[in-house]
């Protein structure tokens, strides 16, 4: 039966994709992912090029532009929405492929909610997936929160402002994404009220032969020392 699945695909180790994620990949007609351009390679499907039979399976990569210009955004959702739905709408089973979980900071939130809205004859499903806190959490032997601990997830450090007041209430702050801006917050935090021995781990490229992880104090690290890539995660528990 046609239909749509957002699958999560988890953080970059296929050994961690869920069961239910193996048999939807293997038994669609196409499969969907994102791209920053078309001249570059799909991390979510990097993860599952192993179960795909790409003489029976067609892949169709969906570009979204690294960008903050919201026309732009917005207008590269309709257009990847649209192609979704014509998929869909011609009698395949389509699945598409985000890293993490489709509900977290993905790209499938604003691909369903078009679809929803100007197709919902369309049936959409959604198979969940780890996301990169949880592993990261399991690689580090940190607790991402305990008893009464508030936690904030923070997508990228660009107000920096933002993030003093929200870590003021936060005994835990979990970065995702742009690693980039990691040095940034080691006075903000201290601003705040985080002390020199607060947990400091940050890791980049978790699953993958690249995989960097590092576990230090607030205190030990250093401006311009942390990472430059941008797929990493810092986790800030004050001590």
């Amino acid at each position: 039966m046609a239909g749509l699945i957002g699958i999560g695909v988890g953080p970059g180790d296929p050994d961690l994709l869920t069961v239910k994620a193996v048999r939807a990949i293997q038994n669609a007609d196409v499969i969907m992912c994102p791209a920053s351009r078309q001249d570059r390679p799909s991390i979510a499907f990097s993860i599952v090029s192993d179960l795909v039979d790409k003489s029976n399976q067609e892949i169709v990569k969906l570009v979204f532009p690294m960008t903050k210009d919201k026309d732009v955004l917005e207008s590269t959702w309709k257009k990847n929405a649209r192609i979704m739905a014509e998929k869909v709408l011609s009698g395949k089973n389509v699945v598409y492929l985000t890293v993490g979980d489709p509900y977290l900071y993905s790209t499938w939130i604003y691909m369903h909610r078009d679809i929803e809205e100007n197709h919902p004859e369309i049936n959409q499903s959604v198979i969940p997936g780890i996301v990169s806190m949880f592993t990261f959490a399991s690689k580090v032997g940190i607790s991402i929160a305990e008893g009464a601990e508030k936690v904030s997830i923070i997508p990228s450090c660009y107000d920096l402002s933002s993030v003093g007041e929200i870590a003021k209430n936060s005994e835990v702050m979990v970065f995702l994404k742009d690693g980039r801006y990691f040095d940034q917050v080691i006075d903000v935090l201290k601003d705040a009220g985080y002390p020199d021995d607060s947990v400091f781990a940050i890791g980049q490229d978790l699953g993958t032969d690249q995989e960097i992880i590092k576990k230090i104090t607030l205190g030990e690290a250093n401006d311009g020392t942390l990472t430059t890539k941008y797929f990493s995660i810092l986790v800030v528990k004050r001590a």
